[in-house]
Protein backbone atom coordinates (compact mmCIF):
# COMPACT_ATOMS: atom_id res chain seq x y z
CA UNK A 1 0.00 0.00 0.00
CA UNK A 2 1.02 3.22 -0.85
CA UNK A 3 1.28 5.18 2.63
CA UNK A 4 1.53 8.32 0.72
CA UNK A 5 -1.78 8.12 -0.89
CA UNK A 6 -3.15 6.52 1.69
CA UNK A 7 -2.62 9.14 4.12
CA UNK A 8 -3.88 11.84 1.57
CA UNK A 9 -7.23 9.83 1.22
CA UNK A 10 -7.19 10.21 5.09
CA UNK A 11 -6.96 13.72 5.43
CA UNK A 12 -9.18 14.63 2.63
CA UNK A 13 -12.11 12.27 4.90
CA UNK A 14 -11.47 14.08 8.12
CA UNK A 15 -11.17 17.68 5.77
CA UNK A 16 -7.87 19.07 6.68
CA UNK A 17 -5.48 20.58 4.64
CA UNK A 18 -1.98 20.12 4.58
CA UNK A 19 -1.62 22.96 6.51
CA UNK A 20 -3.76 22.18 9.09
CA UNK A 21 -2.73 18.47 9.44
CA UNK A 22 1.07 19.54 10.34
CA UNK A 23 -0.15 22.43 12.98
CA UNK A 24 -1.92 19.60 14.55
CA UNK A 25 1.08 17.07 14.54
CA UNK A 26 4.22 19.74 14.69
CA UNK A 27 5.46 19.24 11.30
CA UNK A 28 5.76 21.61 8.22
CA UNK A 29 3.48 21.67 5.56
CA UNK A 30 5.91 20.71 3.47
CA UNK A 31 6.89 17.24 4.72
CA UNK A 32 3.10 16.04 4.83
CA UNK A 33 3.24 17.13 1.51
CA UNK A 34 6.66 15.16 0.59
CA UNK A 35 4.65 12.10 2.19
CA UNK A 36 1.95 11.95 0.41
CA UNK A 37 3.76 12.16 -2.71
CA UNK A 38 5.04 9.33 -1.51
CA UNK A 39 8.90 11.41 -1.94
CA UNK A 40 9.91 10.69 1.19
CA UNK A 41 8.54 7.69 3.27
CA UNK A 42 7.90 8.34 7.49
CA UNK A 43 9.11 5.65 9.91
CA UNK A 44 6.72 4.04 11.81
CA UNK A 45 6.70 6.27 15.13
CA UNK A 46 6.24 9.48 12.63
CA UNK A 47 3.66 7.91 11.20
CA UNK A 48 2.13 7.61 14.50
CA UNK A 49 2.91 11.06 15.57
CA UNK A 50 1.16 12.14 11.85
CA UNK A 51 -2.08 10.03 12.54
CA UNK A 52 -2.36 11.32 16.10
CA UNK A 53 -3.67 14.46 14.85
CA UNK A 54 -6.45 12.96 13.44
CA UNK A 55 -7.30 10.12 16.02
CA UNK A 56 -6.25 7.07 14.26
CA UNK A 57 -3.84 4.30 15.71
CA UNK A 58 -1.24 2.93 12.82
CA UNK A 59 -3.47 -0.28 12.80
CA UNK A 60 -6.56 1.81 11.89
CA UNK A 61 -4.98 3.44 9.62
CA UNK A 62 -4.16 0.51 7.32
CA UNK A 63 -7.29 -1.02 7.80
CA UNK A 64 -9.92 2.31 7.76
CA UNK A 65 -12.84 1.82 4.55
CA UNK A 66 -12.54 5.22 3.37
CA UNK A 67 -15.59 6.11 1.36
CA UNK A 68 -15.31 6.58 -2.29
CA UNK A 69 -17.17 9.80 -3.67
CA UNK A 70 -19.58 9.16 -6.61
CA UNK A 71 -18.94 10.85 -9.98
CA UNK A 72 -21.29 13.44 -9.78
CA UNK A 73 -19.81 15.49 -13.11
CA UNK A 74 -19.93 13.67 -16.77
CA UNK A 75 -18.43 15.76 -19.31
CA UNK A 76 -19.09 15.37 -22.48
CA UNK A 77 -16.54 12.90 -24.38
CA UNK A 78 -15.91 10.83 -21.42
CA UNK A 79 -19.60 8.81 -21.67
CA UNK A 80 -18.59 5.02 -22.31
CA UNK A 81 -20.56 4.29 -25.60
CA UNK A 82 -22.08 0.64 -25.18
CA UNK A 83 -23.83 0.41 -28.69
CA UNK A 84 -23.02 -0.70 -31.93
CA UNK A 85 -23.65 -0.84 -35.67
CA UNK A 86 -24.71 2.89 -36.22
CA UNK A 87 -26.27 2.82 -32.53
CA UNK A 88 -24.95 4.70 -29.91
CA UNK A 89 -26.07 3.96 -26.55
CA UNK A 90 -23.71 6.56 -23.84
CA UNK A 91 -24.09 5.40 -20.58
CA UNK A 92 -23.97 8.47 -17.96
CA UNK A 93 -22.86 7.20 -14.53
CA UNK A 94 -22.70 3.07 -15.09
CA UNK A 95 -20.11 2.05 -13.33
CA UNK A 96 -21.33 2.86 -9.73
CA UNK A 97 -22.03 -0.74 -8.00
CA UNK A 98 -25.17 0.51 -5.57
CA UNK A 99 -26.99 2.35 -8.53
CA UNK A 100 -30.34 1.46 -9.27
CA UNK A 101 -30.79 3.07 -12.90
CA UNK A 102 -28.97 3.52 -15.53
CA UNK A 103 -28.82 6.59 -17.99
CA UNK A 104 -28.23 7.39 -21.35
CA UNK A 105 -27.73 9.59 -23.99
CA UNK A 106 -29.00 7.28 -27.58
CA UNK A 107 -28.11 8.01 -31.50
CA UNK A 108 -29.90 5.82 -34.52
CA UNK A 109 -28.00 6.37 -37.51
CA UNK A 110 -30.74 6.65 -40.53
CA UNK A 111 -31.67 2.91 -40.81
CA UNK A 112 -30.16 1.48 -37.92
CA UNK A 113 -31.62 -0.23 -35.13
CA UNK A 114 -30.97 -2.51 -31.75
CA UNK A 115 -30.50 -6.13 -33.95
CA UNK A 116 -32.57 -8.12 -35.64
CA UNK A 117 -33.31 -9.86 -32.25
CA UNK A 118 -35.97 -8.18 -30.12
CA UNK A 119 -34.20 -7.18 -26.28
CA UNK A 120 -35.43 -8.34 -23.05
CA UNK A 121 -34.99 -7.99 -19.85
CA UNK A 122 -36.01 -7.28 -16.03
CA UNK A 123 -37.11 -3.61 -15.39
CA UNK A 124 -38.01 -0.60 -16.87
CA UNK A 125 -37.29 1.60 -19.44
CA UNK A 126 -38.42 5.53 -20.55
CA UNK A 127 -37.06 7.51 -22.81
CA UNK A 128 -37.75 11.18 -24.87
CA UNK A 129 -37.11 11.76 -28.76
CA UNK A 130 -35.39 14.64 -28.43
CA UNK A 131 -34.50 14.98 -32.62
CA UNK A 132 -35.54 12.68 -35.48
CA UNK A 133 -38.03 10.20 -35.50
CA UNK A 134 -37.71 6.22 -33.94
CA UNK A 135 -39.90 3.03 -34.39
CA UNK A 136 -40.47 1.42 -31.13
CA UNK A 137 -41.77 -2.14 -31.31
CA UNK A 138 -42.57 -3.07 -27.65
CA UNK A 139 -44.73 -6.77 -27.36
CA UNK A 140 -45.62 -6.99 -31.38
CA UNK A 141 -46.92 -3.42 -31.35
CA UNK A 142 -44.85 -0.78 -33.76
CA UNK A 143 -45.49 2.79 -32.63
CA UNK A 144 -43.92 5.67 -34.70
CA UNK A 145 -41.98 8.97 -32.12
CA UNK A 146 -40.61 11.91 -32.97
CA UNK A 147 -39.41 14.93 -31.36
CA UNK A 148 -41.01 15.68 -27.74
CA UNK A 149 -42.53 12.05 -28.08
CA UNK A 150 -41.86 10.14 -24.72
CA UNK A 151 -42.24 6.17 -23.98
CA UNK A 152 -42.34 4.21 -20.77
CA UNK A 153 -42.72 0.06 -20.80
CA UNK A 154 -41.59 -2.80 -18.58
CA UNK A 155 -38.79 -4.43 -20.41
CA UNK A 156 -39.54 -7.47 -19.33
CA UNK A 157 -41.67 -7.52 -23.15
CA UNK A 158 -39.60 -7.52 -26.27
CA UNK A 159 -38.92 -4.86 -27.41
CA UNK A 160 -36.69 -2.74 -30.31
CA UNK A 161 -35.60 0.80 -31.58
CA UNK A 162 -35.19 1.27 -35.58
CA UNK A 163 -34.58 4.81 -37.51
CA UNK A 164 -36.44 3.96 -40.17
CA UNK A 165 -35.91 7.54 -41.23
CA UNK A 166 -33.52 9.95 -43.42
CA UNK A 167 -32.34 11.48 -40.58
CA UNK A 168 -30.23 10.90 -37.12
CA UNK A 169 -32.53 10.28 -34.13
CA UNK A 170 -31.14 11.01 -30.82
CA UNK A 171 -32.90 9.91 -27.22
CA UNK A 172 -32.70 10.38 -23.44
CA UNK A 173 -33.55 7.14 -21.57
CA UNK A 174 -33.51 5.90 -18.22
CA UNK A 175 -33.36 2.12 -17.44
CA UNK A 176 -33.49 -0.19 -14.23
CA UNK A 177 -32.15 -1.93 -13.63
CA UNK A 178 -28.78 -0.56 -14.76
CA UNK A 179 -27.55 -3.47 -16.74
CA UNK A 180 -29.29 -4.77 -20.05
Amino acid sequence: MEVGKRLKEVREMYGLSQRELAKRVGLTNSTISMIERDAVSPSISSLKKILEGVSLTVTQFFTLEIPVESQIIFKKGTLIDVGSDGVEMHLVGGAEPDSKLAFLIEQYQPNSSTGKDMITHIGEEAGTVIEGSIEITVAGRSYKLSKGDSYKFPTRLPHEFKNTSKKVCRIISAHTPPSF
